[in-house]
């Protein structure tokens, strides 16, 4: 096996495109397990782990933009704001782990059990992917996730980064696994609540053969706030027969299978679960906020 340990950006595209076949290194968390169950066995590796370009994160006109090498350390510490982040970010294995695993290596592994994936679809976010020349193309994530662990990449390509628009409201991440640490997502969800689009989006892992959005239900709690008047007054409760509802419609958009982790089952009861917290947590949130005001 050949390990090639660029220097910079320019330096790692170039081998890119002299080695099409040569697989990007960042923290190796997923990637050395493969190697060490000898499920994979690339005769060529490109080490991304120090290029500089890629252990950025940046504003750019009201969308966060979070390089590649980014790791969830990181994340967790310098964007404490970005609640269903920093919260999807400390659920990743250990210290260890987080600090060596990256945002763009959870991008390209493309696991539906990945935890950082349902952050960027909840966001309704995009994978920027460059190539030789500074060539640059930005993916919805809708096109980017082909499959359990296929992505729409390129063989020049590398992954730059993940862009999302930041959005005022309530946020969260949650998670359900065999045990509280250290451990695969049997079902985990990601809810964005969008103040200014007065939309609720809600993303779920490890229920499909990739991150699903939960479209019906995003619509029926953006309808009930507004038949609540929750949009305009914070401190207006829905009825609880639409939290069980919106719940429900979540549990319905998942596509779940069985396997050693859990049951289909299970988890469509852990999505309804997950869910209902999500939102009652948010409309929670909202309501502290009224009373400060």
């Amino acid at each position: 096996m050949e390990v090639l340990m660029p220097r910079g950006l320019e330096e790692a595209l170039e081998l890119k495109v002299a080695h099409p076949e040569a697989v990007p290194i960042a923290g190796g968390t997923d990637l050395m397990v493969d190697l060490n169950f000898d499920r994979s066995r690339p005769e060529v590796m490109i080490d991304v782990s120090r290029l500089p370009e890629l252990n950025i994160w940046r504003r750019e006109d009201g969308n966060l933009f979070l390089g590649a090498g980014l790791t969830y350390t990181r994340a967790l510490h310098e964007l404490p704001e970005m609640r269903a982040l920093a919260q999807a970010s400390r659920s990743v294995g250990s210290p260890q782990i987080r600090n060596r695993g990256t945002i763009g290596g959870n991008l390209g592994t493309a696991s539906p059990a990945g935890d950082a994936v349902p952050v960027l679809v909840a966001h309704d976010g995009e994978v920027v992917l460059v190539a030789a020349g500074d060539r640059t193309r930005s993916m919805p994530w809708n096109e980017f996730f082909l499959g359990p662990k296929r992505n729409a990449m390129a063989s020049d390509e590398l992954i730059l980064g993940a862009r999302w628009r930041v959005a005022r409201g309530p946020q969260t991440f949650s998670k359900v696994g065999t045990r509280n640490a250290m451990v695969i997502a049997v079902a985990n969800l990601c809810l964005v609540m969008d103040e200014d689009a007065r939309t609720v989006r809600v993303a779920l892992g490890s229920v499909g053969p990739t991150v699903l959005r939960a479209p019906e239900a995003e619509g029926f709690a953006a309808e009930s706030l507004s038949r609540a008047g929750a949009w305009d007054d914070r401190s207006s409760p829905l009825p609880p027969g639409d939290l069980d509802g919106f719940a429900e419609r979540v549990s319905e958009a998942a596509a779940p299978i069985d396997d050693v982790r859990g049951t289909a089952g299970y988890r469509r009861h852990a999505c309804r679960v997950l869910a209902r917290r999500a939102l009652g947590w948010a409309l929670a949130e909202r309501v502290a906020e009224a009373q400060l005001a």
